[in-house]
């Protein structure tokens, strides 16, 4: 990919060798900008909004993140974030860093 690829979020809030914590926040009709995720994480989404992912290869999904709802993805999504609703969007993605024996 040829195009220069932003931050997953707009703020590490955490970071050890297990994990990355990113803060986002979206007003209604911003955008994260063009983003890959090379780690799985987890989607808390702190303050729901209507929100739009953009993917590299030009699909559109429509996805409802209601307050307090968590979600699992895999690594490997390249993809704009745009609020599509009427609300602020703040968000939390843990990034779930490979490689580690919790034993």
């Amino acid at each position: 990919m040829t195009e220069m690829l932003g931050a997953v979020g707009q703020e590490i809030l955490l970071e050890n060798d297990r994990v990355r914590v990113w803060h986002i926040s979206l007003a209604p009709g911003e955008t994260q900008p063009l983003h890959h995720h090379g780690l799985a994480y987890v989607v808390i989404a702190v303050q729901g909004a209507r929100n739009v992912i953009h993917t590299a290869a030009g699909e559109r999904i429509d996805v409802a993140e209601e307050t307090g709802s968590v979600v699992y993805r895999e690594p490997g999504q390249t993809h704009m974030l745009t609020n599509d609703g009427d609300t602020v969007y703040i968000g939390r993605i843990v990034e779930l860093k490979a490689g580690f024996d919790p034993a």
